[in-house]
Order: C-alpha cells, then structure tokens, then sequence
C-alpha cells in the first residue's frame, strides 16, 4: 500500500507550505502528494491564497525530485479533455513520471456559475467524463487521434511528446457516493478508482463488489482497476487526546455528539493501533493507495507522528 497526502489548495497554502510538506513526506515514508482541483473555498473567500494545482504541481516536481503529485482530481468540465491530455502529457515529462492523472464528472456548481461554466445535468457531466478519459487516452497513446462523440469531437489531433509513463499515466476516477453508474462508468474506461473522504471497509467491500460486477459484465478483469481510499485525517497520541478532540469539535460545529462520532468512525481518526487495525483492513480489499486529508496547518506535525507510529508496522 502507497500513502499519500491530499492537498486543498482552496484552504490556502502557498508554495513554500506545500514544498515543506513534501519534504517531510517523503522523509517519513509518503509517495505521493495529491491536489484538489477548485477556484474557490466559497462564496466569501475573498482573502483566501488558492493557488492552481497544475501549476502548482509543476513547480514542486522541480524542487523535490522524489515526490509524486497526482489530481483528486481534475474536474473534466473545467478544461477542454485535449487540454488536459496535453497538459497531463507536459506534466509527466516534467516529473520524470512521476504523475498520476486523477479525474472527475464534478459538482461544485457555485465555480461552474462564477467562473461562467456551464453546469449540465449529472447524467450529461457523467457522459462527458466517460468520452472525455476516451480522447485523453487515445491522444496518449495515438499518432494522430479522430474521435467523434456526443459530447466531444477531435479530427487528426497531433500531440506530442507522448507521457513518459508507458502506455500512459494511471487514469484514476474519483466518486464520491459510489453510484452504479460512475462505477459502471470506471469498469469501463478507468485504470482506477477513488473513493473519498469517509468510507468504511464494509463500504467499500459493497462499492468493490458492484464494481467487479460491473468489469465481468463489460468483460473487464477487475484486478486491472487500482483501488484507492481518501481518509479526513486526524492522529492522537492518547485515547483522552481524542475523546477530548471529539467532544470540543462536535459542540464548536453544533454536530450532535452521537452523529460526530459516527462520521468521525468512518474516518481515520485515532491513535496508531487504530491506525494500523483499520488500515489492515483495507489492505485486505487489495486498495493500493491511501489518501490522508490532515488537519489544515498541522500537516508536518501529522506527518511525523504517522510516519513514526503507523506506516513502519504495515
């Protein structure tokens, strides 16, 4: 199992704070760095630093030659799939292959209406994702790629260089609820899956299963998709420690206490032996990547002590 560390630009880090994480990661064992893709935490966010991920990502596999960046992912609707083709392809020489291409139908329609984005219906962003990862694809891995779809059209695209990776970069699809039809949609045209931010094991254990059934149907073996799980994170040292953490952010957040700890039981929030039992437990479900969101502004002290405590005894 690979663990890696999500970014939210959107909560406002500059360069130096991302470098620094990265840094730390990969000291205490991390591989990976993955970036959300939003221009904007809300409607109020007037003074907050949100830099770009792409740009972002550009820059950091410069400075720190070991890290791996990946998207958590790029929202299809944002940028034109020959775009995100070229730039992923750009991305991927940068790093010296070390990029994995993450994407998604997206949702935050307060961006789509600020930036002047046109929010289709979710079946219509589910169709454009579906034929949007068929161009990236076949522009990685064509001379001159023709695609004439519902959605998206493309006569004779030449685009080069190809990506270092061989055939490609790994196309990750992100879900948030776990639907039949994105599942549908990854049993078709995905190399992985991700599934965030407060999954249990026995969730997860329903979303893999449909998601087999899905790749039997197509004819797909479904040991091709990767399986990845995005955790919110929290470490403690003591069971006080936590108890304590829960008690004062349930009544700061006006969450009854009943329903804090439920949400919190789906997260990865505990000491090491929690830690490690739970993360066990998805190493049984053959997911690969681990995905830790931390706390905001504490990330290097998490870092440290989940790097020490958790990833030594996996």
């Amino acid at each position: 199992m690979e663990f890696g560390i999500q970014i939210e630009p959107q909560f406002g880090f500059n360069f130096d704070d991302v470098l620094g994480i990265a840094n730390v990661a990969v000291e205490f064992g991390f591989s990976t760095l993955w970036f959300s893709d939003h221009f904007m935490l809300n409607a109020d966010a007037t003074k907050e630093v949100l830099l770009d991920p792409w740009l972002l990502m550009t820059a950091l596999v410069r400075e720190n030659k070991k890290i791996k960046v990946g998207s958590l992912v790029f929202c299809n609707n944002y940028r034109p799939p020959a775009l995100h083709a070229k730039m992923g392809a750009t991305l991927d020489h940068l790093s010296e292959g070390r990029f994995e291409f993450g994407i998604g139908a997206g949702w935050k329609k307060l961006e789509y209406a600020a930036y002047g984005y046109e929010y289709p219906k979710d079946m219509t962003r589910i169709g454009q994702l579906a034929e949007a990862i068929q161009i990236i694809r076949g522009i990685w891995t064509t001379e001159k790629f023709t695609f004439k779809g519902t959605h998206y059209q493309t006569n004779e695209l030449v685009s080069f260089p190809k990506p270092m990776q061989k055939p490609y970069p790994p196309i990750w699809v992100g879900t948030m609820y776990g639907r039949d039809h994105m599942l549908r949609l990854i049993a078709e045209h995905g190399d992985g899956i991700n599934v965030a931010w407060s999954f249990s094991p026995e969730a997860c254990i329903d979303i893999f299963q449909r998601l087999d059934t899905h790749c039997k149907e197509l004819g797909r073996d479904p040991t091709e998709i990767r399986r990845s799980v995005g955790f919110w994170t929290r470490f403690f040292e003591t069971d006080d420690e936590m108890e304590t953490a829960i008690l004062e952010t349930a009544k700061k957040r006006g969450i009854p206490e009943e329903k804090y700890r439920e949400r919190v039981g789906n997260s990865l929030w505990g000491t090491s032996e929690i830690f490690i039992e739970r993360l066990k437990a998805y190493q049984k479900l053959d997911v690969s990547h681990a995905i830790l969101m931390l706390p905001h502004g504490k990330e290097l002290q998490q870092l440290k002590l989940i790097g020490d405590r958790v990833l030594g005894y996996l």
